[in-house]
């Protein structure tokens, strides 16, 4: 557990699906940083590596460790030894509901597990998990899985958590626990609730399992006091994210504006208050834009904690970035190459998301860049929901509750009930963050292509790609610290 005499300067960033892989926690972990997890969508990657022969065998190695039953079934069901043939698409899980079978629910606890349990082997520093407050029907099991594995240290975003805090008080003592389940449409006599049973997929008796530290991730003070004031457990610290920062962003505060570019525009209204921050009288980290040395020591200066840092570890080597993917980052970091769009319509859950273009020669001055041009292409993809980890629950008049997606085929949406407009440039980030990682889907059209996320600021990779070409974890580490110069 963390202890004051280990609270980490640096916690790493829960990045895109399984870009904060278990290799890249692992390796930040052996620096004595907090090496952290991305839990969306484990359950996909998990089945997806057994699908493609496991290489290395280290899905299985952390299964033969999973304290419930269930492993040799997950093998016998999706582990092809060998692989995939050439061009045969993944077998996929049934799509989240409110309620699953056990069955669907094993395969979410074994994925979890089996990422922290490789997260923190060889080592004995803490490791951490990052989740989407947004996608809510997996959440239980997803924690309930690493709580197995020993993970001590809960991030969440995207969201207001603050039924988390109780959830981790009850999974810890193998107890049911529940999560009011957020659905539009016609309004229900009594809330409806997501639930979880951990004798659901075991039928012995555990010994009560380490309640992990919560640390739920912010973009205001009132936030912040209103999870310490409101929430049904105890709260930890928070990480204090800014606009900068990868991924999914806070929406503006007041009217939604936008820039020349089709950005939201950010003001003093969302810059944090670090003084009511200190006042609160918990541990902070500073995210968004806080991943160089002068920025550390910013950080420090302002009462925080440290600093959690995503872009510069997901350009390391350890990143679970495909190959490609991180040299084309690395590459265009360095060249000055690199433009990052904050898209206000990209994600089905209606929050700003990060979205990274390499600019060619002609478009280096990323002002004057076609940005609409340069997206147009995106619409070539064929719409399609066949993941559904951003669906929105939506009761309709005679209580039956679906499931709808933006991003999902129009007419489809429409079909639902949904509105057109709500449709006009969303992206399936599912299908296309697990194409970042080298997993993608193989379609009758080809291969689903990557949808790449990184943070605004890029100096940190930019220094560490000039000074060592690429460079490891430890490089960024050391060099956050001030022990490599770049």
């Amino acid at each position: 557990m963390i202890v004051a005499s280990r609270v980490p300067r640096i916690i790493q960033g829960g990045m895109g699906i399984a870009v904060s892989d278990w290799r890249l926690a692992n390796a930040v972990c052996r620096t004595g940083q907090l090496g952290v997890i991305s839990g969306t969508a484990l359950d996909t990657v998990f089945v997806r590596r057994l699908q493609d022969g496991d290489p290395g065998g280290h899905v299985r190695r952390a299964l033969a460790h999973l304290p419930i039953p269930g492993a040799q079934t997950l093998l016998d069901t999706w582990y092809r030894e060998g692989g995939r043939a050439p061009g045969q698409p993944y077998r996929l899980l049934p799509m989240y509901r409110q309620l699953c079978t056990p069955a669907r629910q094993l395969v979410t606890v074994a994925a979890n597990f089996a990422e922290v349990w490789l997260a923190r082997e060889g080592h004995a520093q803490p490791v951490g998990i990052n989740l989407l407050t947004k996608v809510q029907l997996p959440t239980l099991p997803s924690l309930y899985g690493a709580m197995l594995a020993g993970v001590e240290v809960v991030i969440m975003g995207a969201g207001i958590p603050r039924e988390i805090p109780g959830a981790l008080d009850a999974l810890a003592q193998h107890q049911p626990a529940a999560l009011r389940l957020d659905i539009e449409g016609v309004p229900a006599p009594e809330p409806m609730q997501l639930t979880f049973d951990p004798a659901c997929v075991h039928g012995d008796a555990l010994a009560p399992l380490a309640r992990p530290l919560f640390f739920p991730i912010v973009s205001a003070t009132s936030l912040a006091t209103t999870l310490l004031r409101k929430s049904n457990g105890r709260v930890d610290g928070f990480i204090v994210e800014g606009p900068t920062a990868g991924g999914h962003n806070a929406p503006p505060r007041g009217t939604m504006q936008l820039n020349e570019r089709g950005e939201p525009i950010y003001g003093a209204r969302d810059v944090v208050d670090l003084d009511a921050m200190r006042a609160l009288g918990v541990p902070f980290w500073l995210a968004g834009g806080y991943g160089t040395p002068e920025r550390l020591d910013e950080a420090l200066a302002e009462g925080a904690a440290g600093i959690q840092v995503g872009t510069l570890f997901a350009g390391c080597n350890e990143s679970g970035l495909a190959p490609s993917l991180r040299r084309e980052l690395v590459d265009a970091a360095r060249a000055g190459r690199a433009d990052v769009f904050t898209d206000p319509l990209a994600s089905p859950t209606g929050y700003p998301f990060k979205r990274l273009r390499v600019l060619d020669a002609r478009h280096h001055d990323a002002s004057r860049a076609p940005v609409a041009a340069e997206h147009a292409g995106d619409d070539a993809r064929e719409r399609i929901c066949d993941l559904g980890y951003l669906r929105q629950p939506v009761r309709e008049a005679d209580g039956r509750v679906i499931y709808r997606c933006p991003a999902e085929p129009v007419e489809q949406y429409i079909a639902k009930g949904g509105a057109e407009a709500d449709t006009v440039g969303r992206r399936c980030l599912c299908n296309g963050l697990l194409a970042d990682i080298g997993l993608p889907q193989q379609r009758d059209g080809g291969v689903e292509p990557a949808l790449l996320t990184c943070g605004d600021d890029l100096a940190g990779v930019a220094a560490l790609a000039a000074h060592h070409g690429s460079y490891t974890a430890r490089d960024a580490v050391e060099w956050l610290l001030g022990a490599v110069p770049a």
